[in-house]
């Protein structure tokens, strides 16, 4: 089977065609910053371009939509319904946004202690839609434990109140105990759905010309896929899908599987910066942050920098009585580079001066950078190379801060609960447009082996095609009451064998709940199962032991496809 794999980047959208291990085609289209899903329908039409053969496609998609609707404030407006429960203040937790509290209450071990009131839900309810809201987020303390009260308030809102379009629960998105980050994943999440569900009908629609396309999979900050329909479930889960890509198109195209690694990105207008330790990601241990709000999305640790070949270029001026000048690269974009057509010089137009890019008009780079040049006093060459040298000290400054950021705190990887504390890369692995000219002099300065990967200018789109679907559960038993609890699959049952359930029967089954999740995603192994979180302990009532409780978080572990393109680029040590 073929897959097609696409990024939508912060300035073009790549696209790669794959082969079983083999890259056989890419292509890059503008990204239409007021138009994404355009942008990836003209990518998807480039490809086909390409392709002649008559076999099935699978279309992998890694897009910003989701992203940047939430950065940018544009999500639906949302109407958040909480069931906190006694002695929490929604006020005190500094959200971000409105939080309607309403009667009800569970405990710790999903006992329901207080009922809500169903004329209470309607009032909320009702208040919402005279505001014209259309979005609506439910979201109980221990609802991991016990989802029933959400489930109630869901069925008044789908039953009396139809202009609710978009509804999430809470429980059905983790897990994971931590009413706040639930909070804000759940309000993020129905603000983003209208725009996840108009990208999906865009790209049903766009699926045509004859071309036997699907499935359709969406990557997400994990580094893992999702089906399309789950997407319109959980499109809050797409957020940061970008670092992801750069991720997994690294891991699948290196020639440093296994070793220590930073991987950077550079694009136009960012430059990502991740961290891989002895071949695994290093990921976010809490949930990803975005625009503030600290949420439960799992996703790989990366940080972007407002660092690119676009990037502006500014001439400030040292201590006056010094009479010199330095120069900041970022975090703006400048626009399109000089030598592309625009007006303002970039380090695209600097690394075109110097002969290290060959791309648009030489004359109106130079030109660009002239005009820096006279600035700084220097001719065309000299500043030229004064704006590399800039922008790599720059470079490398964010990695020594990334790499400092993670020594102060316990560092996890994507199937190990705690990474090595050996974690300093021993290579730098770069992908992305302007990577060939500045990986190898960043290497240099800081004394490391370098890489520029093949087919770099669309790794990202390689990554995402390479992704293999993901997807985590949380199991939660109590022996004491004899519950347990599958929130992510709806599970609330039974425990038929109280006194024999223990640690090693928990594990048991959340591994085979994960894999029930992961078989309507092709997972076919119970090897591809991995525990990456649990937690037991006793309950004690008059010095004697009640029942345990367990808590154990399997998942279809995040992996990529190793895959094969030709060489671009260099290695050295």
């Amino acid at each position: 089977m073929y897959i097609i794999g696409i990024d939508v980047g912060g300035t073009n959208t790549d696209v790669a065609l794959i082969k079983d291990d083999v890259v056989v085609a890419t292509g890059k289209v503008p990204t239409d910053h007021d138009n994404l899903a355009e942008s990836t329908a003209a990518a998807l039409e480039c490809i086909l371009d390409t392709y002649s053969g008559q076999e099935s496609l699978k279309l992998h998609l890694s897009t910003t939509l989701c992203t940047n609707t939430i950065i940018e404030g544009k999500g639906e407006p949302t109407a958040v319904l909480a069931v906190p429960g006694p002695g929490m203040r929604i006020e005190d937790l500094g959200l971000g946004f409105a939080v309607q509290i309403l009667e009800g209450s569970v405990d710790h071990r999903g006992r329901e202690v207080a009922g809500i009131s169903i004329s209470e839900v309607h009032d909320a309810l009702k208040a919402a839609s005279a505001e014209g809201t259309a979005a609506l987020a439910i979201v109980g303390k221990f609802s991991h434990r016990n989802p029933a009260q959400e489930l109630a308030i869901e069925e008044v809102a789908k039953n009396a109140y139809p202009e609710f379009r978009h509804i999430t629960l809470g429980h059905r998105l983790s897990g994971r105990p931590n009413f706040p980050r639930r909070l804000s994943t759940s309000y993020l999440n129905a603000g983003v759905a209208k725009t996840q569900a108009r990208f999906v009908d865009m790209i049903q629609r766009v699926m045509v010309r004859g071309k036997d396309i699907g499935p359709v999979f969406v990557l997400k900050a994990d580094g893992g896929t999702m089906t399309l329909e789950d997407s319109l479930i959980r499109p809050v889960e797409t957020i940061l899908s970008g670092p992801a890509a750069s991720i997994m198109g690294a891991r699948a195209l290196t020639a440093y599987p296994k070793e220590n690694a930073v991987i950077v990105d550079i694009g136009g207008t960012t430059t990502d910066i991740a961290v891989q330790i002895g071949g695994e990601a290093v990921f976010q241990r809490q949930g990803a942050e975005i625009a503030g709000h600290r949420t439960l999305v799992p996703a790989l640790f990366a940080r972007s920098i407002g660092l690119g070949g676009d990037s502006e270029i500014r001439v400030l001026s040292e201590e006056a009585d010094s009479g010199t000048a330095r120069l900041e690269i970022g975090p703006k974009r400048a626009g399109i580079p000089a030598a592309l057509g625009g007006s303002r010089a970039t380090p695209t137009d600097a690394a075109v001066t110097l002969g290290l890019a060959s791309i648009g008009d030489v004359e109106r780079a130079r030109k660009a950078v002239a005009i820096i040049g006279v600035e700084l006093g220097y001719g065309i060459e000299e500043a030229a190379r004064a704006i590399i040298d800039a922008f790599t000290n720059k470079l490398t400054k964010e990695i020594e801060d990334t790499y400092a950021y993670l020594e102060s705190r316990p560092v996890y990887t994507v199937s190990e609960l705690l990474a090595s504390p050996d974690i300093r890369p021993k290579a730098i692995i770069g992908l992305g447009g302007p990577a060939h000219v500045f990986i190898p002099k960043a290497a240099e300065a800081i004394g490391l082996a370098w890489e520029v990967l093949p087919r770099y200018q669309e790794a990202n789109a390689i990554g995402s095609g390479a992704s293999r679907p993901t997807a985590a559960v949380t199991l939660h038993a109590d022996t004491a009451l004899g519950t347990i609890t599958v929130p992510e699959m709806d599970y609330v049952g039974k425990l038929r064998t109280k006194r024999l359930f223990d640690l090693e029967k928990a594990r048991t089954d959340a591994r085979q709940w994960a894999y029930k999740k992961g078989r309507s995603l092709g997972i076919t192994s119970l090897e591809d199962i991995v525990i990456i979180e649990e937690e037991s302990f006793n309950m004690v009532r008059g010095f004697y032991t009640t029942g345990r409780i367990f808590t154990i978080r399997a998942q279809v572990r995040p992996d990529v496809r190793r895959v094969r393109a030709a060489k671009i680029g260099g290695r050295s040590q």
